[in-house]
């Protein structure tokens, strides 16, 4: 598994945050020079349910989570310095149980 980026240089932060569920979960998107994007973000306790029109991969920079990707049964839990994919046009479900998930998504299409 690679390592998850402490930071990235040379990129436009967006400082109007992305806030969804009431608050619950907020990211800024990153803009790279090459054209891709990327959010940087929190998530607060509780169960959502996101859907994908781009594949995504989610990196959890710390904290933990439990998700199932759309078509799956098993939930998976992950916590800092792990990783999962969502296909595109898919979705799936995330749940903090407690404290503050970070992520960084990442736009795989």
């Amino acid at each position: 598994m690679s390592a998850i980026p402490a930071e990235f240089s040379g990129v436009t932060a967006v400082t109007k945050a992305n806030v969804y569920f009431d608050g619950k979960v907020v990211s800024h998107s990153i803009l790279f020079p090459d054209g891709s994007k990327k959010t940087l973000g929190l998530i607060y306790p509780g169960d959502f349910h996101f859907g994908t029109a781009k594949a995504e991969r989610m990196e959890i920079v710390a904290g933990e989570c439990v998700v199932k990707i759309d078509g799956n049964e098993t939930p998976v839990t992950y916590s800092g310095g792990q990783y999962f994919d969502v296909p595109a046009n898919s979705g799936f479900d995330i749940t903090v149980s407690s404290g503050i998930c970070e992520y960084i998504c990442s736009f795989l299409d």
